[in-house]
């Protein structure tokens, strides 16, 4: 039985999903104007393991997750860069998902484009406005919050207290604060669409109730992300689905802040740090392993230390894999499922799910990981060849469901050129030569093969359209 923390409530609650054997989830995904950073990287990791684990449970799972590709910061960012706003979110949509491939994040099973449902969106301000709750002004058509009942269940405040410390808006027309723009008339040299009110384009918070109910449906089991989009992004979405009488998300999950200094990272404070260099130096399963080893509802702080204690403990599950010759499982776009491999131990197997059932307790989880490789190497010290093997075993199913991979014995390609550039690449990130090992890179991709890095050294597998997980170690 799966339990976790509802926000809307303030406990942590059993998941009643809509269908028996099957989850439906929807998870707030990048504004596109940047390259993503490690916050970005927290949510996306901690929605891929809730993902996996339920998969790995035996669940069907819809999993949706939309690209914002249209608001305030495209439209600035293009205009500073002097390029057309397509073009600027086309070009960090690919550098998006190059990141997630590097944290071994499932694809989402539908990524909704904004621009995509501007006329769904169109229909619900309509019907809002027709359901006498949203009103037009000079410069848009905004939600009545007042008229929505149970406004503020998320942030946790009743309605007088969000409109006495709210920002006063410049729009006086506006009949509250606490009033949020469903359509934004147009503005000089800004995109826009038609509709009843002038041509313009949505507001930000009317595109994910738009999306997740046109693809989940009413009623739809989870919807997350990180806890800053608690209020007022999803706050607001939740009212739009109320004032149009809908039944939203049953379930509301938030993850906790990467933090610098003990101040959330964002890209508006400046101090975010990207993921593209923490790939670059072989940290996508560190990173993984670190998310982990924190309860998703914690802030945590990545600093070299931290990554770095990540790395040694990798190196631990590395050893095992070597000494037992495990073969890697759940990195990709092949997630585990427990009914394959009847040939675990069921004990521990039992005490994972304890963990990650109680409002998926990452760490609880990895720390019996941990423990088994442990027992593992003392019991083949001991010649107890069978039960070691059975719990090496378990180690890589177990870490599979988490989608943490294993670099396990080197295996050699059969191909000279192959294996002289994995040596060269890792000749120079021992020199600490990130721009021949980038350039390394670079030539492996183009002879089709997927780099990945490993505190053991240079990982590739073959680049096929299914995704399919035949990686080889190097170490």
């Amino acid at each position: 039985m799966l339990r976790l923390h509802d926000t809307a409530t303030g406990a942590v609650s059993e998941v009643r999903f809509r269908a028996a054997g099957r989850a439906s989830l929807y998870v707030c995904g990048p504004t596109v104007y940047d390259a993503p950073h490690l916050g970005h990287g927290r949510f996306s990791l901690v929605f891929d393991v809730l993902r996996r684990y339920l998969l790995f449970g035996g669940r069907e799972v819809t999993y949706v997750s939309n690209i914002t590709d249209i608001d305030d910061n495209v439209i600035e960012r293009a205009r500073l860069r002097g390029v057309e706003p397509a073009e600027l979110t086309s070009r960090y949509e690919a550098v998006w998902w190059d990141a997630m491939a590097g944290l071994s994040v499932l694809r989402p099973d539908a990524a909704p484009h904004a621009t995509a449902y501007v006329g769904a969106m169109v229909e619900t301000i309509a019907e809002l406005e027709t359901r006498g709750v949203a009103y037009e002004t000079s410069d848009g058509v905004y939600l009545e919050v007042a008229k929505v009942p149970g406004y503020g269940l998320l942030a946790h405040q009743p309605l007088e207290s969000l409109r006495a410390g709210a920002r006063v808006d410049a729009v006086d027309e506006k009949r509250s604060p606490l009033d949020f723009v469903l359509w934004k008339k147009a503005k000089p040299g800004e995109p826009t669409w038609s509709s009843p009110w002038g041509a313009g384009r949505p507001g930000w918070h009317t595109e994910c109730v738009v999306m997740s109910l046109g693809l989940l449906g009413d009623g739809f089991d989870i919807h997350g992300g990180a806890i800053d989009l608690i209020f007022p992004h999803h706050e607001n979405e939740r009212a739009q689905a109320v004032a149009l009488g809908r039944d939203f998300a049953h379930h509301w999950v938030h993850n906790g802040w990467v933090t610098v200094d003990g101040e959330k990272m964002s890209k508006s404070l400046g101090n975010f740090s990207g993921l593209d260099d923490l790939l670059a130096k072989g940290g996508g399963r560190a990173y993984r392993l670190l998310v982990l080893r924190s309860h998703y509802r914690s802030p945590i702080e990545v600093t070299p230390e931290t990554v770095s204690d990540a790395e040694a403990g990798l190196a631990r599950l590395d050893e095992l894999a070597r000494r037992f010759s495990l073969v890697a499982l759940g990195a990709g776009s092949t997630p585990v499922r427990s009914s394959d491999h009847p040939e675990i131990d069921g004990e521990a197997l039992d005490r994972f799910c304890a963990s990650m059932d109680d409002d998926l307790d990452t760490p609880g989880a990895v720390a019996g990981i941990f423990e088994l490789v442990r027992k593992a190497h003392t019991a083949a010290d001991r010649g107890e060849a069978a039960g070691a093997e059975l719990l090496a075993r378990t180690v890589a199913v177990l870490c599979g469901a988490l989608g943490l991979d294993l670099a396990g014995p080197a295996v050699e390609t059969a191909d000279p050129v192959v294996d002289a550039l994995v040596q060269r690449r890792d000749a120079a990130r021992e020199r600490r030569d990130w721009a021949l090992a980038d350039a390394l890179r670079d030539e492996l991709v183009s002879l089709g093969w997927v780099v990945e890095d490993s505190p053991s050294g240079t990982r590739i597998r073959r680049a096929a359209a299914s995704g399919g997980d035949d990686a080889l170690g190097r170490g």
